[in-house]
This record gives structure tokens, sequence and C-alpha cells, in this order.
């Protein structure tokens, strides 16, 4: 009769080799980032085809450049360098605008829109809790929209430059006439700079936004917009002041003389004109930063305990 072997097969595997594989963090965060992108495609077609825009836009307006170019070469040097830039700036001006609009509607639809479709009970299955679900929706404007557009406008800027080089060397002009007065890596460190800037400051207004499309059952615009207006009209009529609407414009673009020093003809000519530690120790930074983050808590408590519309 065979008794049982005592002996463990040495085909076992190591226990202290399974608990590396086992421990492997889950990374919610980051996956839960990787949902809004894959759930919201508009966060990068809409740059993407602002971009498309601006390079066939750009490549039609090189019709007559090399003439225009020998025009602006007789001018002085400030006016040269702001005439030859001009392109490039409007580039990355309305790419900051398309990011911001883009970053609005997402928030507004970020929290409703998976309550609207029902979605948010088996996302709340799952085992990520309502501060990561809300902090990765707050950081697609605060982080992936500035990071994408800065990479966006890199390569279309790189592009026109590409284009503008090749149209001018077709009709005799050097080249070299626009890198010399475009600064490339000098203007994409301002570029950088700028839209950590505008995330920051707009905080608030995209925390706002977040607590709305979670509060809201429907017409989620109009209750994010309504009662600000509704507030400005009860302002002037019974004190006849606008501070809320100083306040409001100021929190659109009040950043700007905090954080870059202008010059007399209002633009950058220099990274000693841009004033972080200005920017940083202003007290609206940090009181709309403190807003922001009591929208999201509020954010948060409301994910928490909203039911699906």
């Amino acid at each position: 009769m065979n008794t049982p072997s005592n002996a463990v097969p040495a085909s076992l595997p190591d226990p202290q080799e399974i608990a590396p594989a086992a421990m492997s963090p889950t990374r919610p965060m980051y996956w839960s980032i990787r949902r809004e992108l894959w759930e919201n495609r508009s966060i990068y077609i809409a740059p993407l085809v602002v971009a498309a825009v601006q390079v066939l836009g750009f490549a039609i307006s090189t019709i007559g450049l090399a003439e225009r170019r020998r025009a602006v070469l007789l001018l002085e040097p400030a006016r040269q360098r702001a005439a030859i830039e001009q392109p490039y700036d409007i580039a990355a001006i309305m790419m900051i605008i398309i990011v911001f609009i883009v970053g609005v509607f997402y928030c507004l639809d970020a929290l409703h829109g998976e309550r609207r479709d029902r979605s948010v009970l088996f996302w709340k299955s799952l085992p990520v809790s309502d501060l990561t679900t809300v902090l990765s929706k707050a950081s697609i404007p605060l982080v992936v929209l500035p990071l994408l557009a800065f990479a966006i406008t890199v390569c279309v800027q790189l592009i026109m430059l590409l284009i503008s080089s090749a149209n001018l060397m077709m009709h005799g002009v050097s080249p070299a006439t626009t890198w010399a007065h475009f600064p490339v890596f000098q203007n994409w460190l301002v570029l950088l700079y700028g839209l950590v800037a505008i995330a920051l400051w707009h905080a608030p207004i995209y925390g706002w936004l977040l607590l709305v499309s979670g509060w809201a059952r429907r017409a989620v615009f109009l209750w994010a917009v309504l009662p600000l207006i509704a507030i400005q009209i009860l302002e002037k009529i019974a004190f006849n002041t606008s501070h809320l609407t100083s306040l409001l414009k100021d929190r659109l673009i009040g950043f700007a003389p905090d954080a870059f020093a202008f010059s007399e003809h209002g633009a950058i000519d220099s990274l000693t004109q841009l004033t972080p530690g200005k920017f940083l120790s202003t007290p609206g930074l940090w009181i709309g930063l403190a807003v922001a983050a009591a929208f999201l808590a509020a954010a948060i408590r409301l994910r928490r305990y909203r039911e699906p519309i």
C-alpha cells in the first residue's frame, strides 16, 4: 500500500516570486484618464482639426510670401520681427482658445453625461473612488489639454516653418530671414509657461463647471451661466456696481499682467519678461485655486450620492 508523500513538488512556484506580480499597482488614476480620452475623442480631435485648418490656411497665404518678405526686410528690426512672427503667434493663440473651449464643454458634460446614459452605475461598480474619478476629469482641462495644445502647436509651427522656407527658397529669398526673427525654442518655452499659467488661473472656472455638471439634471450650460448673469443684473440694479463682471473678466484674462512683463509694443521679446515669481505670489491665483478645490470637493460628494437621471 502506497503512503502519501510529504515532499513538495519541485514544479511549484516560489510564493516570493508570486507576491510582486499579485501586488502590482493597478494605477486607477492613469486608467481613469485613459478612459476619459477614449470616451471623449473631441478632446484631441477638435485641436487636430483646427491645426489642419491652420496649416492649410498658412499654405494658401504663402502665395506672394517672397514679395512680402522683401518688403518686411526694409522695416526697422522690431517691426520685422513682429511681422514675421505674426502667423506663428496667431497659430498659438488660436490653439489656446480652442483648448479652452474644448475644456469648458468637456467639463459641462463630464459628470452629467455618465448620469444621463446611466453608465455611472457601471463605473461605480469598479474599485475606483469618486475622488479619483473627479480628479481624473479635472486633470483633462488642467493637465492634458495644455500639454496637447503645446505639442500640436509645436508641430504646426514646425510645418509652417518648413512650408515658408521651401516657398522662400523657390523664389530666391533666404529662409534664414525667418529663423533669424523667429526664436523657435524661446517662443516654445514662452508658450509652455503661458499654458501652465492659464491652466492654473482658469482652475476655478473648470471646478465650477464640473460642480454644475454633477448637480444639474438638464440644461447644464444654462445652469452654469444663468446664475452668474442673474447676479450681475441684480448687482447692477441694486447697487449700480459691476464687481462680479470685473471679477469674471479678471478670471478669464487677468493672469497676463502678473505672468508676463510685456514690452511697450505688447510683445514678449525675451525670457526675462517671464515673471513666474510675481505670478505665484499673486493672491488671486491662490484664492482661485482654493475656490477650485472647494468646487471639486463638492463635485466629489455630489457624485457619491447623485443618482442617474
